[in-house]
């Protein structure tokens, strides 16, 4: 009698299986164009029979889902660390997202990609369901809320994973904003958002607030994995 497999090893083996499919994508994304790759060559390239690369993943953009989404995991601990070591809302904040930027302007040809498939039901034209989006980045966004709230520095009469959503959308929405609107910047476009959730729209927030929300920034990291002096917002 053929022995049976354990669960917890047949999982660790299918998700070696789906990373290894989709870093072998995103190595032929970065070598041919995202565009000319196909799903036939992936297949050939990572040795598997077509049938087993649908099975995974049934379109070209749930590679590049799957890719993203290891990315920001392997760096989501630390994130979270630094979002701790802040003092208040904007650099707790703004240690996320200034990570954002750093991988965003480095990335920026696959988002377009990621997040129509992450977002849009493309025959639908609906947005997909919330629990779909969650990438972990909207987890920090909670945590920067919710210590925010225990210090008193944010309303509580909304919980954190409430607002949280709402800033997660804010963020998307800059994104696309900054994807979408030529010579935007997406230091600027987060930069609003911040000042947006934090003050709201109201005409009567004085400017020089608004600029000062908009400034508390935590370090900006380098590429290299370094720290970078922040710029001021403009």
């Amino acid at each position: 009698m053929p022995a049976v497999e354990n669960p917890g090893r047949r999982e660790r083996k299918r998700s070696r299986t789906l990373d290894h499919l989709a870093a072998t994508a995103f190595a032929l994304f970065e070598a041919q164009g995202y565009d000319s790759v196909t799903m036939e060559q992936v297949a050939a390239k990572a040795d598997v029979a077509k049938g087993t690369l649908y099975n995974h993943f049934p379109v070209k953009e749930a590679l590049l889902a799957h890719w993203i989404h290891s990315e920001l995991a392997a760096h989501l601990d630390l994130l979270a660390a630094d979002v701790a070591r802040q003092a208040s809302f904007a650099p707790r904040i703004w240690a996320v997202l200034n990570s954002a930027i750093v991988w965003c302007e480095g990335h920026r040809a696959y988002l377009p990609h990621y997040l129509r498939f992450r977002f849009l039901d493309i025959n639908a034209g609906t947005i997909a369901e919330e629990g779909a989006m969650s990438n972990g980045v909207d987890r920090l966004f909670e945590a920067a809320i919710a210590a925010s709230q225990h210090s008193g520095e944010l309303r509580k009469d909304l919980g954190a994973a409430h607002l949280a959503a709402l800033f997660n959308h804010l963020y998307l929405g800059a994104l696309i904003r900054w994807l979408t609107v030529p010579d935007s910047k997406l230091e600027e476009e987060f930069a609003a958002i911040v000042t947006l959730f934090v003050a709201g729209a109201g005409a009567a927030q004085r400017p020089a607030k608004r600029a000062a929300l908009a400034k508390q920034r935590a370090p900006v990291p380098s590429r290299s994995g370094g720290k970078r002096p922040a710029k001021p917002a403009r």
